[in-house]
């Protein structure tokens, strides 16, 4: 299917969707180093600009639109989170798209913390936009973890489908599960931030490995953000963007415990190909690592989208 993206960062929703053969005919992004990343591994289709100066004519007709609309205003790790924030007003921009181009689907990501946000209320506002653009809409909390990524990172996925097609879409199954618990035997065990890493050497002895560099600041460990000791036998804790374009942002510890992680250790616990680059800063690459749907995670919910 024709695929439409909003909010593409560097592309991580969008390469699953490619993986499953669908075809991307447009996709856009404001962050200049996200833009030049996305450009570089997955074509010349997308366009650089803010969203809101772009006017629904100039997007391609399609059968998809996807996207992660900018979640930092909704984070639970933002203490100030309200629904004036003017990051939240963003989404308008993807119920404009929707409503404007019709496609057949759309698909939505955003952080888990929308759900309770304001009490529910945020969340029943912006479904409401969806029904009011003519979809059908279900939402749902997944994790990451339970599609193969070594990573544990929940986010709510909206899925759309325009009333008058009359069908049903169901969110894609787990692949992967918890090892301890009884029932998991029928699926496969969450893969570990250690076995994700356990064949990428350490930095200073892989110098021609793209973005393989770290923040070398100083560990600790006290249980906040950042500074938390990573167990190498489960999942990664989940990769955050905190920090914004002037500063650093919080990275988790390397499973040994000994320093940061670079940005492409990251990049694997957000199940991007070893090979796909980034564009920019280590800072700038970590953020745009943070703020990517993991691509196995992408994939899953690619494959639940007709072909034609």
């Amino acid at each position: 299917m024709r695929v439409v993206s909003l909010f593409s960062g560097a592309g991580g929703l969008d390469l699953g969707f490619l993986q499953e053969g669908h075809e991307l005919i447009w996709a856009n992004e404001n962050y200049k180093d996200a833009f030049d990343t996305y450009h570089k591994n997955l074509g010349d289709h997308i366009v650089f600009g803010d969203i809101r100066d772009i006017p629904s004519s100039e997007i391609p007709e399609c059968d998809i639109v996807i996207g992660g609309f900018p979640c930092q205003g909704f984070s639970i790790a933002n203490a100030k989170r309200s629904e004036k924030d003017s990051r939240n007003r963003l989404y308008l921009e993807f119920p404009r798209v929707i409503r404007d181009k019709k496609p057949k689907y759309f698909l939505a990501e955003n952080v888990k913390g929308l759900v309770s946000l304001c009490k529910g209320k945020v969340l029943e506002m912006i479904v409401g936009d969806f029904v009011r653009a003519g979809y059908h809409i279900k939402h749902k909390v997944l994790d990451a973890a339970n599609y193969g990524v070594p990573q544990h990172r929940e986010r709510i996925i909206f899925i759309g489908i325009r009333k008058d097609l009359h069908e049903e879409i169901e969110f894609p199954e787990p692949t992967h599960s918890d090892p301890s618990l009884s029932a998991s035997f029928q699926k496969k065990p969450w893969v570990s931030v250690g076995e994700a890493l356990y064949n990428i050497p350490e930095p200073d002895d892989a110098p021609t490995l793209p973005n393989h560099t770290y923040s070398k600041y100083k560990l600790r460990f006290n249980n906040y953000l950042g500074h938390r000791r990573v167990d190498p036998n489960r999942p990664s804790p989940t990769i955050t963007a905190r920090g914004d374009d002037r500063g650093g942002v919080v990275v988790i510890h390397h499973p040994s415990n000994k320093r940061r992680m670079s940005a492409r250790e990251l990049a694997i616990v957000q199940s991007f190909p070893i090979d796909y680059a980034f564009c920019g800063c280590r800072s700038s690459v970590y953020r745009q690592v943070a703020n990517a749907v993991p691509y196995l995670m992408a994939k899953a919910l690619a494959s639940i989208f007709p072909k034609t």
